[in-house]
């Protein structure tokens, strides 16, 4: 257990030795602590397009992306919906590069059967509350290779041993590496147990929601050129946002105009790493991306959350059914 998901991401950059003269290859359409971690160590973040279904990272863009400088790949399951391990594995597996999944959004979703964040070498989830099981603020890093265990769990107790003091394996701990501060309180780790206790509860409900919206919003799409998210046949995913990729940029600002003015606050996404300030500090091309920079500027979240009342959904749906998009572009 980790005090955030970016300090999850963060132990598992200090685990890789990544250093400066390093590059992390990532999405460019993910949130900034996934370029954070690596970047803090001296490492280069290379931007990845998206595949324009599931908004997961290209494997073909990645293989463009590798060279001998690359020391990790950050795999991040976009609202939960699984990236294409195989393909991903398999552009890796000549290089041996180490991959490592941000599965912050994907908890309890799985890739042909088997649960996110199994994949990778390392990988990181999130607690954070806006995620299906929150305390607030929290993470947790999973550790797929047992030759890393001992040190991850000295990195987050400050850099000590105090782990194996307290299992009675030292007769005192001292500083022995790098580390920092990543614990979590006990108060927010008995907080979220009560949610994981609780969560096929929470996801039934979850999944309830995400059907409703995806059901009564087909005609529509169809009708208005806007695409409802796309999930695979190998993925099963935890129902954690719904969101619709209008026909152009003008289209989303008038439907966000319009639910607004209902009392209905829906919100676009991430603004893609590479066309930031920091990303063109660390030399990425503007024109590099353009699956994220196109789908970024269309994409709309709808209002979702483990508490929304059937009555709250029917208003959300009821004004996005009214909306007409507009008849210039096409998705």
């Amino acid at each position: 257990m980790t005090s955030s998901c970016t300090h999850a991401l963060e132990i598992a950059a200090l685990l890789l030795g990544v250093r400066p003269g390093d590059e992390v290859i990532l999405p460019s359409f993910t949130f900034v602590s996934t370029a954070n971690a690596f970047a803090l160590r001296g490492a280069r973040p290379v931007f990845a397009d998206v595949c324009p279904d599931t908004l997961n990272i290209d494997p073909a863009s990645v293989a463009q992306l590798l060279t001998h400088r690359t020391r990790a790949v950050i795999a991040v399951h976009y609202a939960g919906v699984a990236c294409d391990m195989d393909a991903l594995s398999a552009v890796l597996a000549d290089a041996g590069i180490p991959l490592i999944e941000d599965n912050a959004q994907g908890l309890l979703g799985t890739y042909k059967g088997k649960p996110l964040g199994s994949f990778g070498v390392l990988a990181t989830q999130s607690f954070h509350e806006t995620k299906n099981l929150s305390c607030g603020k929290g993470g947790a890093l999973l550790v797929n290779d047992e030759s890393l265990l001992r040190r991850a769990r000295i990195i987050r107790t400050k850099g000590t041993n105090r782990d194996e003091f307290f299992e009675g394996l030292v007769d005192k701990y001292s500083w022995v590496d790098l580390g920092s501060s990543y614990l979590p309180s006990d108060l927010l780790s008995a907080f979220l147990l009560c949610q994981l206790e609780e969560r096929e509860q929470i996801q039934a409900r979850r999944r309830k929601i995400w059907n409703r919206y995806f059901q009564e919003l087909t005609p529509w799409a169809e009708s208005e050129g806007v695409r409802l998210p796309v999930v695979p046949d190998y993925a099963e995913h935890p129902s954690h946002l719904f969101h619709l990729v209008m026909p152009s940029a003008a289209d989303r600002r008038n439907l966000m105009r319009d639910l607004e003015r209902d009392g209905v606050h829906a919100v676009f996404h991430y603004v893609p790493l590479h066309s930031s300030a920091m990303g063109y500090s660390f030399g990425a091309d503007p024109l590099s991306c353009p699956v994220t920079e196109d789908v970024s500027q269309r994409l709309l979240r709808l209002p979702f959350y483990t508490g929304m009342t059937d009555d709250d959904q029917t208003r959300v749906i009821a004004g996005v059914q009214a909306h007409a998009c507009l008849r210039h572009a096409a998705v």
